[in-house]
């Protein structure tokens, strides 16, 4: 059975996080994705812990439990990973660490590993649906335009239709769909918590977040610290792959593939984890 984790909470400017930490050892930070919050990785947790680190995760401002001291807008991915930066001073002062983010944390990750490569010792940045990387981005800043309408007209359900649409299948890759009630029981707590995001997520982060620009010459710079990864299943989707796969090509890095696709983090979490650890060199 897993350890539940130490909770605790941080004021930001404008915000206050809440934050959860399992194990001990070096620190691993998880930024989550989407309208998810800390425990999306929690199927994780266990093996990367047994590994020999500390794992971190928060609900990102505005989401779950992490409350904002003012009204809700739009939100700047500048402003999420200075509230990543704090955290990590928070809970590793004197120590770099090791970050992984998905999707959306990931956009973030890649801010402020471009602003703060000294507080970073290794970074995975898995599916950053960063459109500007893109050779064409306009059907995508189309689609992402569309589904916020769509939300704004019909709601959550008719806007993540729309995504689905837009977006495309994953490849097949003969396993069968993982039952909701196998997911931990976490994850399975977060559903609810997640369901209640989507509207922020929907109006208030797919567009700012995804037309966001990275500095490419300041991950350049810190490329020996960058992992740019993608899901396997994930080659078919455009605004998924083509913005890690081209992030590599621009730092020099090379991509790594991770097992699943887009969500592999949630609906592959051992094979997940392993990769992970493969990726950031093992134990701590």
């Amino acid at each position: 059975m897993m350890d539940k984790p130490v909770t605790g909470t941080l004021d930001v400017s404008g915000a206050t996080l809440h934050y959860e930490v399992r194990g001990s050892g070096p620190l691993l930070l998880l930024i989550p994705g989407g309208a998810g919050d800390a425990g999306m990785y929690a199927g994780m947790a266990a093996a990367l812990t047994a590994a020999g680190h500390a794992v971190a995760s928060f609900d990102p401002r505005a989401l779950s439990r992490s409350r904002l001291h003012g009204p809700l807008g739009d939100q700047r991915v500048a402003e999420w990973s200075e509230d990543a930066r704090l955290l990590i001073d928070h809970l590793s002062p004197d120590e770099p660490v090791s970050v992984m983010g998905c999707s959306s944390g990931a956009i973030v990750a890649l801010d402020l590993l471009a602003r703060h490569p000294d507080r970073v010792r290794r970074l995975i940045a898995h599916e950053p649906p960063l459109l500007d990387l893109l050779e064409d981005p306009a059907p995508y800043r189309e689609l992402f335009s569309d589904v916020r309408d769509a939300f704004r007209a019909e709601g959550v359900g008719a806007a993540m239709a729309r995504f689905a649409e837009g977006v495309g299948e994953q490849r097949p890759d003969g396993e069968p769909e993982r039952d909701a009630t196998e997911l931990p029981p976490a994850i399975q707590e977060m559903a609810p918590r997640m369901h209640a995001n989507m509207p922020v997520f929907l109006e208030h982060m797919l567009v700012p977040f995804t037309s966001t620009t990275p500095d490419v010459a300041a991950l350049r710079n810190a490329a020996a610290k960058l992992v740019p990864a993608a899901g396997r299943l994930s080659r078919d989707q455009v605004p998924f792959y083509g913005p890690a796969a081209r992030l590599a090509a621009l730092t020099g890095c090379p991509l790594e593939e991770f097992p699943g696709g887009h969500l592999g983090a949630v609906e592959r979490p051992g094979e997940f984890a392993e990769r992970v650890l493969g990726v950031l060199g093992g134990a701590a």
